[in-house]
């Protein structure tokens, strides 16, 4: 038994032609060419980041560089385990689907290092399908409707709003001191549109309601 752990440990990977090796890198370039147009069609804001773009491109040809080199030697598979786990980011993911696009990466590159060319392409045409159909699906973002005013105004403040967006901005934060006041609202996209063609809320705070500041802020979990 320990001279068959031995062995199994000691085998060396199937040793790559040249041709291979291209083959290899040039389905996992084509692939990755795929995943740079699908994160580019997908992110349209101005969340998008050329750099990281790039960086999934490169992502993608290091992972099939590193399962070349690895094989089916369980040695060095299990040395680069020990290597890679001593490896910390600390770069914040602006989007949550980058990390989707990350793992879609890591997976080309380690069928394309393996030589499995049809799961790679057919997993990234499903994948990419996906990808670019809900890329278009946008956040129900949280508005903030931030308001200071003299605090012998409160009532109107109160008023003015819940007439305006009728009852349905929500109140969280009601500050005051002796002769101030701030009222902080939630609103939402679809309330707000249902307000346009009431005109603006700030001058009617400004002009009813003799309000300091009308601030409203976006509310959101990603950089947009």
């Amino acid at each position: 038994m320990k001279e068959q752990m031995l062995d199994l440990l000691s085998k060396n990977a199937t040793t790559l032609s040249t041709t291979d090796i291209l083959i290899n890198f040039s389905v996992a370039l084509a692939i990755g060419m795929l995943i740079f147009i699908s994160y580019r069609t997908a992110h349209t804001r101005v969340v998008y980041s050329a750099r990281f773009n790039v960086t999934l491109l490169m992502l993608t040809m290091v992972t099939t560089l590193v399962m070349s080199v690895i094989g089916n030697n369980v040695a060095l598979s299990l040395g680069m385990v020990g290597a890679l786990s001593i490896v910390r980011f600390r770069t914040a993911v602006k989007d949550p689907r980058d990390t989707a696009y990350i793992f879609w990466c890591i997976a080309v590159g380690i069928c394309c290092g393996v030589s499995s060319y049809e799961v790679a392409a057919i997993g990234s045409v499903f994948i990419f399908v996906l990808m670019v159909v809900f890329g278009m699906v946008q956040d129900n973002h949280r508005y903030l409707l931030v308001i200071r005013g003299k605090r012998s105004n409160e009532k109107e403040i109160i008023s003015t709003v819940n007439e305006f967006y009728n009852n349905k901005a929500i109140l969280k934060v009601n500050n005051t001191t002796d002769d101030n006041t701030e009222f902080i609202y939630e609103l939402t996209q679809k309330i707000l549109n249902k307000a346009k063609n009431k005109g603006d809320i700030s001058e009617k705070l400004y002009n009813e309601c003799k309000a300091d500041t009308v601030n409203i802020v976006c509310q959101s979990d990603s950089i947009g």
